[in-house]
């Protein structure tokens, strides 16, 4: 499902030229769970960066839902990107579109039919706590409520992998533990997933396999 050999990453820019990742190796099965711990500046996010395609490896080979992708040509990688479900830290709504657009928007690049991207919208976005909230502008909305966007954005496709980066960081507790709960039904549903966080109550409620970084490095995987 996941499969990393060897993979570095580097920052080649100028003077503060950097290797963020080292040598990283792991595997992951067809729908594992992951949590992704570590530090600050450990690399946690990079290693998302990577698994989400939005950045390449400096070296190694990695294998995501069948794809080598560290050799893949840019229609296999854009075909792969759809697979994927992805939570970003800064929530990366587009400010343009509605939150109703910013939801359907995986939906829609797979060509569903307009009623059914509005009807799976609807009910996504009541189970998140923001029922009629489909033509409001996402700068109107709290930092939570960007959230629970970007996590509905993230899920209404049933992605094969789901990769969420601090996703309870700008949640309430309450709120926390039912994001918690739609990840493990995905998981349960086959959906592989990996959530990189710094919330210990929540890896302790939820207990499962980690991936620990440390300065760029893996140093635990169990």
């Amino acid at each position: 499902m996941i499969s990393l050999r060897d993979i570095s990453f580097r920052h080649d820019r100028g003077p503060r030229a950097a290797t963020a990742l080292h040598a990283i190796s792991f595997d992951v099965p067809q729908g594992g769970f992951r949590w992704l711990l570590g530090p600050s500046g450990a690399g946690k996010s990079t290693l998302l960066r990577l698994l989400g395609l939005s950045a390449r490896a400096s070296e190694g080979e990695m294998t995501l839902l069948g794809v080598l992708t560290t050799r893949a040509r840019r229609p296999a990688l854009t075909r792969l990107r759809r697979r994927i479900g992805v939570v970003h830290q800064d929530f990366a709504l587009l400010p343009d579109l509605s939150v109703g657009d910013n939801v359907a928007l995986p939906l829609r690049l797979q060509d569903r039919p307009e009623d059914e991207i509005a009807d799976a919208v609807a009910a996504m976005l009541g189970w998140v706590g923001l029922a009629g909230r489909e033509r409001d502008a996402p700068a109107r909305l709290s930092g939570g409520e960007q959230q629970r966007v970007a996590v509905a954005r993230a899920v209404i496709h049933q992605p094969e992998l789901l990769l969420a980066d601090e996703p309870t960081n700008a949640l309430q507790e309450d709120q926390g533990r039912r994001l918690m709960e739609l990840f493990n039904e995905l998981n349960a549903m086959g959906t592989t997933v990996v959530v990189a966080t710094h919330n210990e109550s929540l890896v302790q409620r939820y207990p499962g396999r980690a991936l620990w970084l440390d300065g760029g490095r893996l140093v635990h995987d169990g």
